[in-house]
């Protein structure tokens, strides 16, 4: 009876100890293993590639710091231009209302009658016009003069040309009365939204926004778009502060529209709080980043292995010396993993000045110790629960016999 009483309680313990460790259910984890995502996918599509994505790994050191500059979401300046020289030369526009004056040298001419006699200023001031809709306005004895498109010099010109036959030593003033065309119209997150009136003298975005009362949430938050002609570009607002290039003049026509995106990072791993991180200032770096996620948790950060995922443009990453022949040549923004080893005392220097972007991804990895302690408590669960199942049988067996008793 001993004999089957042991045999049982061997059978039981190797059973339970090996479907603990075959089973990898038991392993600590935070999801679903790999094995059961592929087994209960109702159909799957495999890279034949071991990497289904290429990307770049970049140690951070002193000799690539230099080359990490935000680019931004875009520029402005090479969009459109404009951010260099004069302010561009307002046009008469569709709309628009005109006076012309038509001066002669002497009475007795097309305008000015001979009972009129010598006096300053023999001229003759046209009612006020109205651009049409094609363009144009009309000049007694010149016709139709189109004015659309065209700045004030140039309808003056085409005014004496047609009628220097006909007047004496015509010469021709026009002014603008009421300029409607050049008008630009900011929209978004400013104290003001409206259509503004550009200034003969050139508006620059910085301008504009302004004369709309101003952005309303911080400027390191803040956002510009400029739609021109079908076209747009985006700009972080401080950049038409650090960068007077992106500075452009406005156009008649332009739509600007201000508006706030907090910028935000990910955190992943071995942190003391993963999730989604709102910057909160103009700058944030390495180190900030790591501080906002709770830093590094000394029983599972591998402090070797911090890294910080991205898209970075291939011009830095030619100038910090990497090497990209396995991706295609007209491939721009390179997928790129940037990686510190914060038990290198220097590297917490580096870390100050690695700038952190929108969208990055901070991960640290598990220290390699952490998977045998995983390990080493399952088989340390696995024997308890066996020595409890000697234990249980034990007990009933001493019950058995107190019954027959």
């Amino acid at each position: 009876m001993a004999i089957a009483t042991n045999l049982i309680l061997r059978g039981a313990s190797i059973a339970v100890l090996v479907g603990g460790l075959m089973g990898c259910s038991m392993l600590p984890a935070a999801g679903p293993g790999d094995g059961a995502i592929e087994g209960g996918a109702s159909a799957s599509v495999k890279s034949a590639d071991a990497v289904a994505l290429k990307y770049a790994l970049v140690d951070i050191g002193s000799g690539i710091l230099d080359f990490l500059t935000d680019p931004g979401p875009g520029s402005l300046y090479g969009s459109f231009g404009g951010g260099r020289g004069p302010s561009p030369e307002l046009q008469i526009g569709v709309g628009d209302i005109i006076q012309v004056s038509i001066f002669e040298s002497a009475a007795g001419g097309l305008f000015i009658p001979n009972e009129a006699g010598s006096r300053p200023g023999n001229f003759v001031t046209l009612p006020q016009q109205t651009v049409d809709k094609a363009g144009f306005i009309s000049v007694p004895y010149a016709g139709l003069i189109r004015a659309g498109g065209r700045t004030l010099a140039q309808v003056q010109r085409e005014i004496e040309q047609k009628l220097v036959n006909r007047a004496i030593e015509p010469q021709a003033i026009v002014a603008l009365v009421d300029q409607r065309s050049n008008e630009v119209t900011v929209v978004g997150d400013v104290g003001a939204p409206k259509k503004l009136t550009l200034n003969a003298g050139g508006d620059r975005m910085l301008d504009v926004i302004a004369k709309a009362g101003g952005i309303v949430h911080p400027g390191y938050e803040t956002y510009v778009t400029l739609q021109r002609r079908g076209k747009r570009a985006t700009v972080f607002f401080n950049s038409l502060i650090e960068r007077p290039v992106e500075n452009i003049f406005a156009v008649p026509g332009d739509t600007i529209y201000v508006y706030r995106e907090q910028r935000a990072f990910l955190a992943f791993g071995a942190t003391g709080l993963s999730g989604q991180f709102k910057f909160e200032q103009e700058r944030l770096n390495l180190s900030d980043a790591v501080g906002k996620a709770g830093g590094l948790m000394d029983d599972r950060a591998d402090p070797g292995q911090v890294f910080v995922y991205r898209v970075e443009n291939r011009a830095a990453l030619e100038k910090m010396g990497v090497d990209l022949a396995p991706f295609d040549p007209d491939q721009k923004k390179i997928p790129t993993i940037f990686r510190t080893n914060f038990r290198d005392p220097s590297s917490f220097f580096a870390s100050q000045k690695f700038p952190m972007r929108d969208a990055d991804i901070v991960y640290v990895s598990n220290a390699d110790q952490v998977e045998l302690f995983k390990f080493l408590s399952l088989v340390t669960g696995v024997t308890g629960a066996t020595a409890q199942v000697g234990s249980d049988a034990a007990s009933v067996k001493s019950s058995i016999r107190t019954l027959r008793r």
